[in-house]
């Protein structure tokens, strides 16, 4: 039985002449948004990216995240536990723990298109590990419900905000809608595949990867602690390096803007070919200057 309380996914009902403020109430509820709304929308953000440092800079109190990869629900729930949307007044933690959202709660996606989840659903079964899910989610809940909760409005996302979940354009258009006050880092597999199921083109999926292309490359927290994505580049040493990288355009297969992306810190001496095959490992003991 689904949970009517529950966002459920499906087509945003907006009006043709709906902006910003109507785009972000649906994006809350797990709505996808119209082909001409969500071009709009990259428009309107890529713009603004085209004006931000490489390296933005954020000041705490801030809640760093990390990889979303599609799971919507998951992505609310890291705003609840951290006082609630940078639009929203302060969200009090509940006093005892809180419903846990299962997969019964959600209408899934008519169709799983990803072959490798299709793959890992057919060796594994749907539902042979419901009970542990749920289980871990419970612990997760019970221990964020007792933790105090402090006025927090800056949040900043290193990037992976697509592909694996089933709702990665909801997670992205959230995160959109938001970005004028929260500063965002993508690659994208099944996200084409997805777009193309909800829209019956690429345009929608062109417009996306048009905002990705511009897309800061780090956040520096009060000017102490830089936070990226991967991790660090041998062609790298200072932050003013990372600032004169030509960010619009594709991630490259090689370089600092790859290393920035895709580095790894590993058990080396200093150095060393990624055994991911992009980036680079890097020692714990390599820094940047700051």
């Amino acid at each position: 039985m689904v949970d009517s309380k529950v966002p459920q996914p499906g087509p945003a009902k907006l009006k043709r002449n709906a902006g910003p403020d109507e785009w972000l109430e649906a994006a809350k509820d797990c709505k996808y948004l119209s082909e001409q709304h969500m071009k709009q929308l990259c428009e309107i953000v890529k713009e603004y990216m085209m004006e931000e440092s490489n390296v933005q800079p954020v000041s705490t109190p801030v809640t760093i995240c990390g990889d979303i990869h599609g799971q919507f629900y998951d992505l609310l729930e890291l705003f609840r536990v951290s006082g609630g949307m940078p639009d929203e007044s302060m969200v009090e933690p509940p006093k005892t723990s809180p419903s846990v959202i299962t997969s019964a709660d959600i209408e899934p996606p008519s169709e799983i298109t990803d072959p490798k989840l299709r793959k890992k659903l057919r060796n594994s079964g749907s539902h042979s590990e419901g009970g542990d899910e749920t289980s871990s989610q419970r612990e997760r809940s019970s221990s964020a419900g007792s933790n105090e909760v402090t006025l927090n409005r800056n949040f900043v996302f290193l990037g992976d905000y697509v592909d694996r979940g089933y709702f990665s354009l909801e997670t992205l258009t959230l995160l959109l809608c938001l970005k004028a006050k929260s500063v965002i880092l993508v690659p994208v597999y099944g996200f084409y595949e997805e777009c193309f199921q909800k829209y019956g083109n690429a345009s929608v999926w062109k417009a996306c990867c048009q905002v990705f292309d511009f897309m800061t490359l780090g956040a520096i927290i009060d000017g102490r602690v830089l936070c990226v994505h991967g991790g660090l580049s041998p062609e790298i040493r200072t932050l003013d390096q990372v600032r004169v990288v030509a960010r619009a355009q594709e991630i490259p297969h090689e370089g600092a803007f790859c290393d920035l992306v895709w580095s790894d810190p590993d058990d080396v001496e200093t150095w060393a070919v990624s055994p991911r095959g992009a980036g680079t490992s890097f020692a714990i003991r390599e820094t940047l200057v700051l």
